[in-house]
């Protein structure tokens, strides 16, 4: 497994990160037998993944809890990303939020410690501020932002402290960052780390119309309004999205290998990308995904997967909130 060195930091990263969400259950993500999701981590560990992404939003507390009971005893060999929610971005509340962290992880450190989402109620520098602060504690090795846009990584950078990463929404059936964030990152070498990177299961060929996806995983964007967890005021555009999905999916077969592979894949060649985040309910699905680490793409297959999906690029825009209209990527 590639790894990758975060900047301002002494953090090495396996180029695909074990996504601890799903292993929760509940959600959109239905139920989950807890023996499934321990072999799930510990597989993942096994296969050369060694960073692995959580937050105390996921399961208030449970994905943290259930990463410390798998992998506690390899913690130096491991690198553990979590999140702190916008709640919690006063600098007293979020001393509060690690201290939480560290109690539910089991450990006396966090790798990179990041801030979920934007929230212009509180000054992004004094937040930041508390952030440097944890890291001179000790509390946390380096830290990162997630969901954020242009106006807020000019606040990051002109405040003087150095961020280490940026975690956006990224696929092939959803480049909107490359309107104008990912050309940004790469300009003030802020890496990013790619989440919903088979776009939950879309990706993956599980389904082959609009119809068939459930509505907790059809809130995207990408369908319309009348979905019935629909968070945005759009009419959608399932046709243009499943037929991209079909083109992808001739591209995968001619390749000979699959679909869900090759988007991942496709992730780690981009400029600007150190890593995937992609989960795993269970040990098969996480020895799968780990497969696309070894998956060499072309420069002819690069390009027609880029021509397979711009005109969906073009017809979703360059808002990078997956699911609002709103856009609270900012």
């Amino acid at each position: 497994m590639e790894t990758y060195q975060l900047p301002h930091s002494d953090l090495e990263i396996s180029r695909l990160i074990f996504g601890c969400w799903a292993i929760v259950g509940g959600f959109n993500w239905g139920p989950q037998d807890e023996r499934d999701s321990l072999a799930a981590i510990k597989t993942a560990f096994d296969q050369g993944i060694t960073t692995f992404d959580t937050a105390e939003a996921y399961g208030a507390g449970a994905s943290e809890n259930l990463l410390a009971r798998a992998l506690g005893e390899k913690r130096k060999e491991i690198i553990i990303a979590s999140k702190a929610g916008p709640a919690d971005f006063a600098p007293e509340n979020l001393r509060k939020a690690c201290e939480r962290g560290l109690k539910n992880l089991k450990t006396d450190y966090i790798d990179l410690y990041q801030l979920h989402w934007p929230n212009p109620e509180i000054p992004l520098a004094d937040t930041l501020g508390a952030l440097q602060e944890l890291r001179d504690a000790g509390k946390i090795r380096a830290y990162g932002v997630s969901n954020f846009g242009n106006q807020s990584l000019d606040t990051c950078k002109e405040s003087g402290f150095n961020i280490s990463s940026n975690q956006m929404a990224y696929n092939l059936l959803f480049r909107a960052i490359e309107y104008s964030i990912l050309p940004q990152c790469i300009a003030d070498e802020v890496p990013i780390l790619c989440y919903s990177p088979i776009m939950q299961g879309l990706l993956t060929g599980k389904f082959t119309s609009e119809m068939e996806v459930p509505d907790d995983r059809a809130r995207t964007r990408h369908f319309t309004k009348e979905r019935s967890q629909s968070r945005h005021q759009e009419d959608g555009c399932e046709a243009l999205t499943f037929q991209t999905i079909t083109k992808i999916k001739e591209l995968s077969k001619e390749a000979e290998v699959s679909m869900g592979n090759i988007s991942l894949a496709w992730l780690l060649y981009q400029q600007g990308v150190a890593a995937a985040i992609v989960g795993g309910r269970n040990a098969a699905q996480v020895r799968k995904n780990a497969a696309s680490a070894q998956v060499t793409l072309s420069p002819a297959l690069l390009n027609a997967l880029d021509e397979a999906t711009r005109p969906l690029k073009e017809a979703l825009g360059p808002n990078a909130d997956l699911w609002q209209t709103d856009s609270r990527v900012i």
